[in-house]
C-alpha cells in the first residue's frame, strides 16, 4: 500500500477551560452517548463519518431554547451530491464527559442520521484518542496506520465543522477515506471512482440503485469492479458502490464486458482539472466488518485500522 506523510494540522474548536480529560475514549455498540448541550441532556451517536461539530436535530434545538428564529447565527452547509443541507449554529455550553466547555454546535431540519438527538464525529471529544471497538481482537489481525486529514482549517470562529478522514494515494495523488460503519455498502464518489478505474482496471455494471448517503438523501449508485483490487492494509477492495453523478464524472469508466482501451485509461487518469479533494472513498460495513477497531489519534494525527 502506498503511504504518504500529509500536512497534519490540529483543529482547535472554540472553547473555554475544561476538566482534564482521560487519554482515551472507547466507543462500543451502537455508539450512543449521553451528553449535555445548553443545559439539556442529549443522546448523540458517535459516528466516525460525522462532522466534528455536533449536529443536532431541529426538535432538540427547539427544546433546548436555541435561537431558532430570526436572522441570527452562522449557517454552515453540507453538500450531498446536488443537494445542500444548511445548518444553523450557535456557541453554547457543552459537556461531552470531561466538564463544560463552550463550543459551536449545529442543527438541521434533516437529521444527519436516524439515531438519538444527533450525531457527532470523534474529534469533538476532549480525549486525544477515540477508539471505535467493534469486537474483540482476534489472532492474525494487522494494524495499518494512515495519515489523518480534515477538510476545514484549524482556527477561527467556526472551529472544526468537517468530518475527519484518512488519506491514501491513488495514481500518485491523495484520496480521502471516510469510515462509515453505519452504512452497509462501501461507496466512492464519481471522481474517486474514475481514478480507481483508471489505475486498478475498473469497470461499471448493473442498474443504478437509489442509496441513502447522509441526511436521508439518496443518490444513484452502480457497481464498480476493480480487476486489480485496492489494498488498504489487509482489506482488499474489489467491489464498490459508485456514486455516478457526485463530485466528478464517471462516464469514462468502461462498462463491464467491454474491452479495455489503454488510451482511454490515460485520458481518464489525467482528465481535465477539477477539485480532487472531493474524491472520497467511504468504507462501509461490508469491509469494516472485518475490522475489530478504528482508532483516531489526534495526538499523532493518524488513524489506526485493525483488521483481519
Amino acid at each position: 500500500m502506498n503511504r504518504r506523510l500529509g500536512l497534519m494540522i490540529p483543529l482547535v474548536p472554540l472553547l473555554i477551560a475544561a476538566d482534564r480529560a482521560p487519554a482515551e475514549r472507547v466507543v462500543t455498540g451502537k455508539g450512543l452517548v449521553e451528553v449535555t448541550v445548553n443545559g439539556e441532556k442529549a443522546v448523540l451517536r458517535v459516528d466516525p463519518a460525522a462532522p466534528a461539530m455536533p449536529l443536532l436535530d431541529a426538535g432538540f434545538a427547539e427544546r433546548s431554547r436555541f435561537k431558532t428564529t430570526g436572522h441570527w447565527g452562522v449557517g454552515i452547509g453540507y453538500k450531498v451530491g446536488g443537494t445542500s443541507v444548511m445548518s444553523r449554529t450557535q456557541v453554547v455550553p457543552v459537556d461531552l464527559g470531561a466538564g463544560r466547555i463552550k463550543r459551536r454546535v449545529g442543527w438541521t431540519a434533516r437529521p444527519f442520521a436516524p439515531a438519538g438527538d444527533g450525531s457527532v464525529g470523534p474529534e469533538a471529544f476532549p480525549e486525544a484518542i477515540v477508539r471505535f471497538q467493534f469486537r474483540a481482537p482476534i489472532a492474525g489481525e494487522t494494524t495499518t496506520v494512515l495519515p489523518m486529514e480534515r477538510a476545514t482549517g484549524p482556527l477561527g470562529l467556526f472551529g472544526n465543522f468537517s468530518a475527519t478522514f484518512a488519506t491514501i494515494e491513488v495514481g500518485g495523488e491523495p484520496m480521502h477515506v471516510r469510515f462509515d460503519p453505519y452504512h452497509a455498502r462501501t461507496l466512492v464518489t464519481a471522481g474517486a471512482g474514475a481514478r480507481l478505474a483508471a489505475f486498478h482496471d475498473g469497470s461499471v455494471s448493473g442498474a443504478a440503485v437509489s442509496t441513502e448517503i447522509f441526511f436521508g438523501i439518496e443518490r444513484p449508485v452502480r457497481t464498480l469492479s476493480l480487476a486489480r483490487p485496492l489494498r488498504i492494509g489487509t482489506l482488499s477492495l474489489s467491489t464498490l458502490g459508485l456514486r455516478t453523478a457526485d463530485f466528478g464524472n464517471a462516464s469514462g469508466i468502461r462498462e463491464a464486458g467491454a474491452a479495455a482501451d489503454p488510451d482511454e485509461i490515460v485520458v481518464a487518469a489525467k482528465g481535465r482539472k477539477r477539485d480532487r479533494r472531493r474524491d472520497t472513498l467511504s468504507l462501509g460495513a461490508d469491509y469494516l466488518s472485518r475490522c475489530s477497531s478504528i482508532v483516531f489519534d489526534r495526538g499523532r494525527d493518524v488513524i489506526r485500522l485493525t483488521c483481519a
